[in-house]
């Protein structure tokens, strides 16, 4: 248990009313505030008595020991409090691109989300990102202007950069009182309330802050832009609320600015609910200020789970569905399940039943979760977010039913049969969509110190795995190596040192490569035939195929494959289902490298099986056979390229470019910010980006920052691939 901070217990243990509870993620590009929102949240809400510090490394949701050195978030962190009659359920989630899948999960799971960005960058590479994937799940958000106190800071560059960056709607709520240094607060433009903090924030905790009605005595130009900000504010409320917009015509056609700010609000509210628009909040978090207002935000206008209309759930009813969305290994309890529960109560000591993978577990211990501190409970309805102890099959994306029967009876209400008939092959409609997981981009080999340490490493690398869905182990098939793959230089790092802290194991690392792809370049085609006996029984199976390339637009598409329309009805399912086997088993080691395959449609001819046969004999003749027409086809390389976004001072972006240029990086696009920072978008190969972020520290004394994301994935040309393959000749 962690003493740096104390943790009141959870007030309402007893089940809050569904209404009441407000599930929702924080996310932002990194370094835009989000951990130290989440720590004022805690503080102010009464479950914290001390204000945690990221550069301390004190806070409550960043409590791995990467994460307090390097301040920065790795893993999303849940944490459970209450505000104003109010349940909040939050999860803090990463900034980084290498650790994504965190905002993935998180998002998959929640109701709402709080998008933070800093006041003086607005809409940064990141914040795309995780802006995408929150739009992906139909998840309505709040923004939160962060890092008002910054000289830099300006609020209107911020809204034009949300409205044409993200593509989205702002609704402006608040007027900053002053900003830079001077900002003390804001001005409501719902109920033209004056808020401001103490100047002293600092060092005060923030805790306290005036509110008060604005009049005459308030600066001019303050008040002229209150006016003018919630002229604005209800117009547009207007064009995008009809019910609103009939009030006001109704009512208050006289005076628009006579509408009661109830009113207002709860148009808003229709309007962030129906995803039209996106309420716009300001403050200081680092120096407490407009952190309260913000959660008042939350409960006001982010969806309770009742409202959020997840279709496939009301099939259970009053029976419980739950999806777990991720695993944390303790070493006292052994595998800790978070789960999302969408219906039904669960309680410990109970039987559940895992859908996805048809198998009964027993809950042995029930929590709510508090980042790395938990409160046992005696049962979490509908709407929560739960801590499970005792699930040691279940991994991130299963879902969680009370027993088959639910299963079926669920299954029938979907398929609009209530009247008890059978459903058998139906309980996989009744399956939540599970996470969706990012391939690796980088790989590299590990071993152990010495070979007694191989089973402690396995072991260290299969819970690890379980954890974190987004890196791979693989054992290399011509070395015997073990194979780490992940989805960046700092996610294998940490990966490498949680190995050496948590499991005491000093692995080596080899040296980082790059995960290509690979595609054909022309039409190949292949028959094959096998013929094995085994015991007294002969399994004899002949397979004629043509893999053909996809357009070069398509060439990073996923694989497809199609059999010729007679063989759809002449082939068994069993039958069917191993030649799909077969083809994507082949599809994952590439003749040229061994890498995946990808970009190729490939069509069955004929498959002619005699009396016998088993499936896994004809699997195994169809990947022969497919291994034959994709070395016919001749094989081209795909490079994944990424998309770079720098931001450097003028001063420094000569000496970027130049390094740039050396990593045949294309430049798409110089921007200038408000502050003459420059914003460099370019593409690059990921095969150049290794190390580059001590080389640009170098040259710019550490006063630039860059993110990466993946783009596409690029056919190298034949010299750059020539050079490839004999570089890499004996690596693989």
């Amino acid at each position: 248990m962690m003493s740096c901070y104390d943790v009141k217990t959870i007030r309402t243990v007893v089940n809050p009313d569904i209404s009441k509870i407000r599930n929702i993620g924080i996310m932002a590009h990194i370094d835009a505030g989000k951990t130290t929102t989440t720590e004022r949240m805690l503080y102010y809400s009464g479950y914290t008595r001390a204000l945690g510090d990221v550069d301390d490394g004190d806070t409550v949701t960043d409590f791995m020991a990467q994460e307090r050195e390097r301040g920065i978030t790795i893993q999303s962190a849940a944490v459970t409090f209450d505000w104003r009659s109010h349940r909040i359920n939050l999860i803090d989630t990463p900034g980084h691109v290498d650790f994504t899948l965190e905002v993935e999960r998180a998002l998959r799971v929640l109701d709402g989300a709080v998008a933070v960005f800093d006041a003086s960058a607005g809409v940064e590479a990141q914040t795309v990102t995780v802006w995408r994937q929150a739009e992906k799940h139909h998840i309505p958000c709040i923004c939160f202007l962060n890092k008002m106190d910054k000289p830099t800071a300006n609020l209107s560059f911020s809204i034009e950069s949300i409205r044409h960056k993200l593509k989205a709607n702002p609704v402006l709520l608040q007027i900053p009182v002053s900003s830079g240094r001077s900002f003390t607060g804001v001005v409501d433009l719902l109920t033209n309330q004056k808020l401001t903090w103490g100047s002293k924030s600092t060092r005060d905790d923030g805790r306290a802050f005036e509110s008060k009605a604005l009049d005459g005595s308030d600066d001019a130009d303050l008040l002229h832009a209150v006016r003018e900000g919630r002229t604005a504010l209800i117009e547009q409320v207007a064009d995008l609320d009809d019910e609103f917009a009939d009030l006001l015509l109704t009512d208050f056609s006289d005076n628009f600015d006579a509408v009661p700010s109830i009113k207002l609000q709860e148009a808003v509210r229709r309007v962030t609910l129906a995803r039209k628009g996106v309420p716009v909040l300001c403050g200081s978090s680092l120096r407490n200020k407009g952190v309260q207002p913000l959660l008042d935000a939350i409960t006001a206008f982010l969806p309770s789970p009742q409202e959020r209309h997840h279709h496939l759930v009301r099939c259970y009813k009053e029976d419980l569905c739950a999806l777990a969305f991720k695993v944390v290994h303790d070493k006292q309890r052994g595998p800790l399940v978070f789960l999302r529960i969408y219906s039904g109560t669960l309680k410990p000591q109970s039987s559940i039943l895992n859908l996805s993978r048809n198998n009964t577990e027993r809950i042995s211990r029930l929590m709510v979760p508090f980042a790395d501190q938990y409160v046992e409970t005696s049962s979490l309805s509908a709407g929560n977010i739960a801590l499970t102890v005792g699930l040691k099959q279940t991994v991130t994306g299963d879902t969680i039913v009370s027993s088959k029967a639910s299963a079926a009876a669920a299954a029938r209400r979907a398929h609009g049969d209530d009247d008890g008939g059978g459903v058998k092959g139906k309980n996989a409609d009744v399956v939540l969509s599970g996470v969706e997981v990012p391939d690796p981009v980088f790989f590299c080999t590990i071993e152990p110190p010495t070979m007694a340490k191989q089973a402690d490493l396995e072991n260290a690398l299969k819970c690890l795995q379980r954890e974190d869905p987004s890196l791979k182990v693989r054992a290399d098939p011509d070395s015997g190596q073990t194979i780490l793959c992940g989805m960046g230089e700092l996610h294998i790092e940490i990966i490498h040192d949680r190995i050496r802290r948590e499991y005491n194991i000093d692995t080596h690392l080899g040296p980082l490569q790059v995960a290509y792809r690979e595609t054909i370049l022309q039409h190949g085609s292949a028959t094959d035939t096998l013929d094995r006996s085994i015991g007294e029984r002969r399994h004899v199976v002949t397979v004629e195929l043509t893999v053909t390339p996809l357009d070069s637009q398509s060439e990073v598409a996923s694989c497809e494959l199609t059999l010729a329309d007679d063989l759809e009805d002449k082939l068994s399912a069993d039958v069917r289902a191993a030649v799909h086997n077969g083809v994507h088993s082949s599809y994952l080691q590439g003749p040229l490298l061994g890498y995946p395959v990808q970009g190729v449609s490939t069509f069955i001819h004929s498959v002619v099986t005699e009396s016998g046969t088993s499936s896994a004999m004809v699997s195994a003749c169809v990947s022969r056979c497919m291994q034959k027409a994709l070395r016919t086809a001749g094989g081209k390389l795909l490079e994944p390229v990424m998309s770079l976004e720098v931001t450097v001072g003028e001063e420094d972006l000569g000496s970027v470019l130049g390094d740039l240029a050396q990593r045949r990086g294309t430049v798409q696009d110089i921007q200038s910010r408000h502050d003459d920072d420059k914003v460099l978008v370019a593409t690059v190969p990921l095969a150049e980006m290794k190390g580059y972020s001590t080389v640009l520290r170098t040259l710019t004394s550490g006063t630039a920052t860059f993110s990466l994301e993946l783009d596409t994935y690029q056919a190298m040309s034949p010299q750059e691939q020539s050079v490839l393959l004999k570089k890499m000749s004996g690596v693989l």
